[in-house]
């Protein structure tokens, strides 16, 4: 876990604004009993965490794909090919929603806006040497060029949400 006391509580905030304000729907499903706090949900997503990442065309035509993430201090981080079409979306609508997914286990729902980390142009982000030596020794330091090849972005939530039917279950699943 890399969260600090403030970056859990501003994410415990988060997780409790955006269900209290879903809607009777949602907090049908999603409840005291079937989520986890935000310091539990750090304890979870450890590692690489699968994101289904959604963005969307210049002509407004919704786009879904897979990408590596990593939940550093309370946020989703991920990355693609410099070229890729997500990259561009983000580039020109930076608003994007991600879902990882456990099977039936785990949900987490993500809106919000994301941050180029480490632009092709301009100064990095002032924690990316932090974030970079954190993928450098998950992915290894020579797997392609981190500066020319890879984009980072970080989503800055303003609306996120976790479904956990079995807490305890996943608990005991998950590292401590």
């Amino acid at each position: 876990m890399r969260e600090t006391r403030a970056e859990l509580d501003e994410l415990q905030a988060l997780l409790d604004v955006s269900l209290s304000r879903s809607t009777r729907h949602l907090r049908s499903i999603i409840n005291e009993q079937h989520t986890l706090t935000a310091a539990r949900l750090t304890q979870v997503l450890t590692g690489m965490c699968t994101l289904a990442l959604s963005t969307v065309t210049a002509k407004g035509e919704p786009r879904i794909s897979g990408v590596d993430g990593h939940f550093l201090h309370g946020r989703w981080l991920f990355g693609t090919a410099r070229d890729a079409a997500k990259a561009r979306h983000i580039a020109a609508r930076p608003a994007v929603s991600a879902a990882h997914m456990r099977g039936e286990e785990l949900g987490v729902f993500t809106h919000g806006t994301v941050e180029t980390l480490n632009p092709a142009n301009g100064a990095p982000a002032a924690d990316w040497p932090e974030l970079l030596g954190y993928l450098r020794d998950f992915y290894g330091h020579d797997d392609f060029d981190w500066d020319t090849e890879a984009v980072y972005f970080r989503l800055h939530p303003h609306w996120m949400t976790v479904y956990a039917p079995d807490p305890a279950k996943l608990a005991a699943a998950s590292p401590s």
